[in-house]
């Protein structure tokens, strides 16, 4: 029975091994996209929303009024690739960094899309 219980934990061991390179791996690729995207912006910052059972959803802004987002599997590997990426992190999307978003007419007419005669959101 000692022999059971030792192959048990080495193959926790070694799922919990797993489990944790597979983590670094994910948070490494994460903050390099979101550096790439602050190279590309002249500097970024960053905003983390809990997507529940999906994830965790960072969105981007950068200097230059450019946005994106990206999805990581937990709010925690968010957290970790933003901070990795040494960007500034907001708790909130409030009105101050959401003014740094720079909108052109594609996205007015999606979000209008019906009553300004853009196109359907269908």
């Amino acid at each position: 029975m000692a022999d059971t219980q030792q192959v048990d934990t080495e193959q926790a061991g070694a799922r919990r091994g797993w489990a944790e390179r597979w983590d670094a791996y994910e948070v490494n690729r994460a903050a390099g996209r979101i550096a790439s995207f602050a190279k590309a912006h002249g500097g970024a910052e960053a905003q983390v929303t809990y997507l529940g059972e999906r994830g965790a959803r960072i969105v981007l802004v950068g200097e230059d009024g450019a946005w994106g987002d990206l999805v990581a599997r937990t709010p925690e590997r968010a957290r970790k690739a933003v901070e990795r990426s040494g960007i500034t992190v907001h708790d909130e999307f409030d009105g101050e960094f959401a003014a740094k978003v720079a909108t052109g007419r594609y996205e007015w007419s999606r979000m209008a899309g019906l009553q300004l005669g853009g196109p359907s959101n269908t």
